[in-house]
């Protein structure tokens, strides 16, 4: 997709794993002030973390601020919207210990929406090891880092914390009649606590949960002694039957289609993803060996994109095929059929002279304008060679010179009305370049007004070049034959 001019901004802050509440607010105090130090910038709004029950959960660690800026005439500033985006990613970096990205919240969104991962380009570490996958992922992170344009290549905030693991003994557990189910369902109750009842204050709906008071559970030591019950009348202390010690584990497992997961999320700094996306792909594979049952695969953008372009130009080769079909139909000529679709390479070069001037960027927008004015190209082409038929077959003119000229004179004007009412209309949209909202018309309005001026143009001069010099055997057939064209 072409890139968002979107009016906001988007910085999302990561810091180590296990950062707390606390102490992520006052690094994102800093931030703030950072970002709030670039006098372009209105206000930042920021949250921490997501809701468990949300479509994209992240921990207390990551800062998401929300970036509103001053309208051009309220700063009087003369910078553009990327020198001030630069601008905050440099004041973002110098808070030590934060991984920062900066982006736009639509282009933030269709990223996580496309790959599972907030960034243009994802690259997914799958395998049964959740240190081997890591170690897997720290691996392509240095070799995409060496990559200009793929600098920015985040990893996901998964690492070892403190955890206090409890293992129940089977053998022991058996002996006193109690499952590992059941101690884990009372040792939760006790621990984290159950809902036992729902209150209601007026409008308000209050969960009553119960559970042991904190200096009961706020040691290993506290813990282990908790009373578990076994039967009726029979209570016996947790380190019994289990083993509670402490040690350490992930502090988040990803998964994806049942399988673990470590990804590698990369921010691109320059517009060609696609060819970047094809060398780091090639030096992953090239330099990482992946043992026995992992796996990795290249997701984001450009895979749609990919994905996308090689749809449309499938299609576009079937239209073709049939288009050929119907103009061989209606001119009963495979050569006059193939000179109306000469028209259509022709539209295409104005179009991609125009973008490379205006864009220097080829998306699926311009592909959609590609398939646009090739149409219109192909119209023009087909109203011409129709007229020359028409002029032969009903007005007396041989297969002369003098025909191919006042046919051609006499299709200027129709031709070139079109082009204009299509052109003039599109102009408001080729000036767009920077207004938001306008991020895939414009690109299919410029490249629909550089074919029009190139289809214009040239086909008033190789259509009747090519109808002089080649079409004479296939103009007196389609006129023997009484196609289409000449009714």
């Amino acid at each position: 997709l072409p890139k968002f001019q979107e009016e906001t901004a988007l910085v999302a802050a990561t810091s180590a794993p296990g950062t707390s509440l606390e102490e992520m607010n006052r690094i994102s105090d800093v931030i703030e002030q950072q970002i709030l130090s670039i006098p372009e910038v209105r206000q930042v709004g920021r949250r921490l973390g997501r809701a468990e029950r949300g479509d994209h959960v992240v921990p207390v660690s990551t800062a998401e601020f929300d970036v509103d800026f001053r309208d051009a005439d309220e700063d009087g500033s003369a910078r553009s919207r990327e020198e001030v985006l630069a601008d905050i990613a440099a004041k973002v970096k110098t808070v030590p210990g934060v991984f920062a990205v900066v982006s736009g919240p639509l282009a933030d969104r269709i990223g996580h929406m496309l790959s599972g991962v907030s960034a243009p380009v994802a690259v997914k570490v799958f395998g049964p090891d959740l240190e081997k996958i890591r170690e897997i992922g720290v691996e392509i992170q240095a070799i995409a880092q060496s990559i200009p344009g793929f600098e920015s290549a985040k990893l996901d905030q998964a690492s070892s914390i403190p955890q206090l693991r409890v293992e129940a003994d089977r053998s022991r557990a058996l002996a006193y009649g109690i499952s590992p189910g059941k101690l884990n369902q009372d040792l939760s109750a006790l621990v984290g606590g159950k809902e036992v009842a729902e209150l209601f204050d007026g409008e308000r709906r209050i969960n009553l949960v119960t559970r042991l008071p904190l200096e009961r559970r706020d040691t290993p030591e506290k813990i282990s002694q908790l009373p578990i019950q076994v039967s009726d009348k029979q209570w016996v202390p947790l380190e019994q039957i289990a083993d509670v010690r402490e040690a350490k584990g992930p502090n988040v497992i990803f998964r994806e289609n049942a399988q673990r997961r470590f990804a590698l999320g990369i921010k691109p700094t320059v517009r060609d993803v696609s060819s970047l996306a094809v060398r780091l792909q090639e030096e992953v594979t090239a330099k990482v060996k992946l043992p026995e049952g992992y796996f990795i695969t290249f997701e984001g953008e450009f895979k749609s994109q990919q994905e996308a372009t090689r749809r449309i130009l499938i299609y576009s080769a079937m239209v073709f095929v049939a288009v050929f079909m119907m103009l061989y139909g209606y001119f009963r000529s495979s050569s006059l059929a193939l000179q109306v679709l000469v028209n259509i390479p022709l539209a295409l070069m104005g179009g991609l002279v125009f973008t490379y001037f205006k864009l220097n960027n080829i998306s699926i927008a311009t592909l959609v304008g590609f398939i646009a004015v090739g149409g219109v190209a192909a119209r023009n082409g087909i109203m011409m060679i129709s007229h020359y038929l028409h002029l032969m077959q009903h007005e007396g003119e041989g297969f002369t010179r003098k025909m191919v000229v006042r046919g051609t004179l006499e299709r200027l004007v129709p031709v070139m009305m079109t082009a204009l009412a299509a052109g003039i209309g599109l102009i408001p949209l080729v000036l767009a370049a920077d207004q938001p909202g306008k991020e895939i018309l414009h690109p299919v309005a410029v490249v629909i007004v550089g074919g029009l001026i190139s289809s214009t143009f040239l086909d008033m001069a190789v259509t009747p070049a090519m109808f002089w010099l080649i079409g004479r055997k296939a103009a007196l057939k389609a006129i023997r034959l009484k196609s289409g064209a000449i009714q």
